[in-house]
């Protein structure tokens, strides 16, 4: 059980890590504006990278579940990640899969259609700007004339949080609303915790809670990208419109806001309840869209779609079905 404020006169002990993620979801934890003074309030922070000066060794020795509350972003791209992922869940009371990339695999997880090997050539060989006539990689060990470096060693496959450690709740979001954040926190604080498992975001698909006008009168030539369109009405389900939504394969909480942008949802906060996997969704959802029961025309209408595969998977392929792409060579 989480400690409650007052509770021998002690403050609840949080700590965040951000792993493999764009840093968003620390700007997020900043962001909660004033809220963050009644959190610090109630509760100390021991262990923050971004935010303090706190080293690894002074998180090892602290004691098996000391700390009440811990909020892990960023994917498992490498073997820091997984150490550390390690390390807080021992000494974590309650570990938070916190942002899409914990929870999902985020964009980092794209590279599951890939293999190391692949993602190396293009990324120290062949990129316009790259010189290295030496074909230099990086190597976990490296011995020079002060000793040996050491770095983390790259993974062949990039995983969501829960597939290395139990997770007890989860935040999604890219990054999570100031919203759901707060309740999260001062939910913990209360020592009012919902069942494991938990998703701090609505119950239902993301179509109820946009605003939007639904036709329900799918019947697509083309599909386009926002910027091909000539005109998107801001009224109008962008289904309708021909632009992919992930909408109806989503989880809502976010309050719509990329829609109300007038940009579509790329599926950040995961998949709907009862939704197994949002891409096989999202394909049966589009395949309804189609307005052709000819074949070459289907054929055409098919190829309007663009890069459906990192499209229906932006942020969810390792929290997929398919996971990642399978090689001959016997990298996984």
């Amino acid at each position: 059980m989480v400690r409650k404020v007052g509770t021998n006169g002690e403050k609840a002990k949080l700590a965040f890590y951000w792993a493999a993620s764009c840093g968003g979801c620390e700007i997020a934890i900043l962001d909660t504006d004033e809220a963050v003074l009644e959190i610090t309030k109630r509760a100390d922070i021991v262990f923050w990278p971004f935010g303090i000066d706190t080293k690894y060794h002074q998180l090892e020795a602290m004691p098996d579940k000391s700390i009440d509350v811990v909020f892990y972003n960023g994917a498992i791209r490498n073997s820091e990640a997984l150490h550390i992922a390690k390390v807080l869940r021992k000494k974590a009371k309650i570990l938070v899969a916190f942002g899409t990339c914990a929870n999902l695999g985020g964009v980092p997880s794209l590279a599951n259609f890939h293999n190391r090997q692949d993602i190396f050539e293009r990324v120290y060989y062949t990129t316009p700007s790259t010189h290295n006539e030496e074909n230099v990689t990086p190597q976990p060990r490296y011995q020079t004339d002060e000793g040996e470096v050491e770095i983390p060693e790259f993974f062949e496959t990039v995983y969501p949080l829960d597939m290395v450690v139990p997770v007890d709740y989860y935040i999604p979001g890219c990054p999570p609303p100031t919203k759901w954040i707060v309740q999260a926190a001062l939910t913990f604080l209360n020592g009012e915790l919902p069942p494991k498992g938990h998703v701090f975001a609505e119950n239902f698909a993301l179509c109820k809670e946009c605003p939007r006008e639904k036709e329900m009168k799918h019947k697509v030539k083309q599909f386009r990208r926002v910027y091909e369109a000539d005109h998107i009405d801001p009224n109008k389900c962008l289904l309708d419109q021909g632009i992919i939504c992930l909408g109806p394969a989503t989880r809502a909480g976010c309050e719509a806001r990329c829609l109300a942008a007038n940009f579509p949802c790329r599926g950040c906060y995961g998949p709907a309840p009862n939704v197994r996997d949002m891409g096989a969704k999202m394909i049966s959802v589009l395949g309804s869209l189609i307005d052709s029961k000819d074949p070459e025309e289907i054929d055409h209408i098919i190829e309007s779609m663009p890069d459906i595969a990192g499209t229906i998977y932006e942020f969810g392929l390792a929290r997929s079905i398919l996971f990642r792409r399978r090689f001959n060579n016997g990298n996984k």
